[in-house]
């Protein structure tokens, strides 16, 4: 048994990687393949049995994984972020969830038979969306500012507070089907939020103090989470669910407390969590349904997509001044995510070992409609978004990574010459430097899980490597051509050829073109710059062309970008020279004695 044990966990583990591997390349949400790898294990070739497999186990491997997943999405719920998310998203995460919730609920009730304390449930969980789905989404339909935005911070925000309102209903039913009084309920409540509260004030305070050393950090986060969630079911039946929601949400509003180590921590270990939970949850999925259930999935995934989105929209956009194109695309842009699956499942063990009538097909339901939005909105949101005009033209804009001289300088360059430039880097100081410059920035590396979810990268096609880490600008120029393409990601060598040895030097697979002239560096720019060297913008004419540019500002200038009539951007590179026409606007890096136009 210990050796089928190990086998199945360590098949199921890469099973779970490859799954995640093909959904990044397809850019599709990674649930969507979890589950169709779950279904076939389990239901349809009978390879995979939970419940033989785990046995007594199961119930706490799911619930302690669950309390994790819940704890790291409700850790990205900062109530700073609200006051400058629109009033859509205020809507939509308001009484447009209420709306939507109550309206699922009902096609639940009548399209599927359920009871109404168990549709509500079902309302709760699937009211969501999430930034695990939406992001992989947006990338590919690539909507304009104002939708992407929008389904974006609907994602991140919606996400931690349906898990709430799904808690507060399950500890309802519960409460009523033992028999309790209101009074238990109260108390289930109030355990969950002093428990919660009391833990991040706690974890908090061991953070800011410096109580625990960095390194024992996230293990000590991990370890306080999971404490906490068992204390509080211990205290009050069923409460621990709501402990390490209130706790994520409490410790990410803290003052002083760093939590960006643990925050990717715990995506790390989300990622890993997800991958083996979502393959045993389908995995226990009956097949064929219940009778009837199929066709009830589908008439449920219909409403939502056909009825229930379109009018939480129309109720929460009342007023904002959003097209009706606009209105048109977010309301058919909803997929269904991790909350819903991962929350249903463990909601359905609890109330199928207390007898709940209907709890059974709580599942299925649910997964027959996190899988119709995800393949139908990932299928028809790119070509709807074309139909209806709202859709981004092609990708102009420039990921730089980097926030040192060199790259502030570049990306007002390349700012000032109608492109939009997005500077990342996890140096605060270039960061701060940059926002006083007037550039667009994000802190953090852009490889990164946390820019993963939360950098956007709506209207960007290209990318610069330029910052000083020469490791760390090879990663993130690799992780962006699965992201833009192979002719689309450029580096600012940081050694010259001279400098770098055949065993530091990169494969020829996992080389990033070269920017710029073969001897230029990092370092010899940044001193040119020091120098007195300046970035000079200027538009060829027929009458004034390319070799009256270098008669008269020097043949030592530097040809660094040319932009064509149609702003396509044209990047001069150590094995492709740029040959400027006229009609083109060139960017030079020029000497210090180069005239300054008046």
């Amino acid at each position: 048994m210990s050796i089928e044990l190990g086998l199945m966990l360590t098949g199921m583990l890469a099973i779970g990687f490859f799954a995640q591997w093909l959904a990044w390349r397809v850019k599709l949400p990674a649930i969507l393949f979890l589950l169709l790898a779950g279904i076939l294990l389990g239901p349809v070739f009978h390879v995979l049995d939970p419940d033989k497999l785990l046995g007594p186990l199961l119930f706490p491997v799911v619930s302690l994984s669950v309390a994790l997943i819940l704890f790291e999405g409700s850790l990205t719920l900062r109530f700073q972020e609200l006051r400058g998310i629109g009033h859509v998203v205020r809507g939509l995460v308001s009484y447009g969830a209420i709306v939507a919730l109550l309206l699922l609920a009902a096609a639940a009730h009548y399209l599927a038979g359920m009871s109404w304390d168990i549709a509500l449930l079902f309302g709760a969980l699937t009211c969501v969306t999430g930034p695990t789905v939406i992001v992989p989404m947006l990338r590919t339909l690539r909507p304009n500012a104002r939708i992407a935005n929008t389904l974006r911070w609907e994602g991140i925000v919606i996400d931690p507070l349906g898990a709430l309102f799904a808690v507060l209903i399950y500890e309802a039913i519960v409460s009523r089907h033992q028999g309790h009084a209101i009074g238990v309920f109260l108390t289930t409540v109030i355990a969950g939020v002093v428990i919660g509260g009391v833990a991040a004030i706690v974890l908090g305070l061991l953070l800011r103090r410096q109580l625990i050393p960095e390194y024992l950090q996230n293990f000590g986060a991990l370890a306080i989470v999971l404490l906490s969630f068992t204390l509080s079911n211990e205290i009050a039946h069923d409460s621990g669910l709501l402990t390490v929601t209130i706790m994520g949400i409490a410790l990410a509003n803290m003052r002083d407390v760093h939590i960006d180590d643990i925050l990717d921590f715990k995506e790390h270990l989300t990622v890993l969590l997800v991958s083996m939970l979502f393959i045993l949850l389908a995995a226990r999925l009956s097949w064929p349904l219940p009778p009837g259930m199929l066709w009830a999935g589908i008439a449920i995934f219909l409403a939502a997509q056909f009825v229930v989105r379109p009018i939480t929209v129309m109720v929460s956009s009342a007023g904002s001044g959003m097209t009706w194109r606009e209105r048109a695309l977010i309301s058919w842009v909803a997929p269904r995510g991790i909350v819903a699956a991962s929350v249903s499942a463990l909601f359905a063990l609890r109330l199928e070992r207390l007898g709940v009538a209907g709890s059974d097909v709580l599942v299925p339901l649910v997964f027959i409609l996190i899988i119709g939005t995800v393949v139908l909105q990932s299928a028809t949101s790119r070509p709807l978004a074309r139909w209806l005009k709202v859709a981004e033209p092609e990708p102009h804009g420039v990921l730089i990574f980097g926030s040192d001289a060199v790259a502030r300088a570049i990306g007002s360059a390349l700012n000032e010459a109608g492109f939009h430039v997005l500077l990342s880097d996890d140096d605060w100081d270039g960061i701060r430097r940059a926002r006083m410059e007037g550039l667009t920035t994000f802190y953090g590396s852009p490889a990164s899980a946390h820019a993963e979810r939360n950098l956007d990268l709506t209207g960007i096609g290209l990318m610069l490597g330029l910052s000083t880490h020469r490791e760390r600008n090879s990663l993130a120029c690799l992780h962006y051509q699965q992201e833009f393409g192979r002719d689309k990601v450029y580096r600012l060598r940081n050694l010259a050829p001279q400098e770098t040895s055949n065993r530091s030097a990169l494969a020829d697979r996992l080389s990033v073109p070269v920017l710029f002239e073969d001897t230029m560096t990092h370092a010899r720019f940044a001193e040119l710059l020091a120098r007195g060297w300046r970035l000079k913008s200027t538009g060829l004419t027929p009458t004034f062309d390319w070799p009256h540019f270098i008669e008269q500002y020097g043949s030592s200038s530097i040809l660094l970008f040319g932009v064509e009539e149609k702003q396509m951007l044209r990047v001069a590179l150590a094995k492709r020279e740029l040959e400027p026409r006229p009609g083109w606007t060139v960017i030079v890096l020029v000497p210090p004695e180069a005239p300054t136009p008046p």
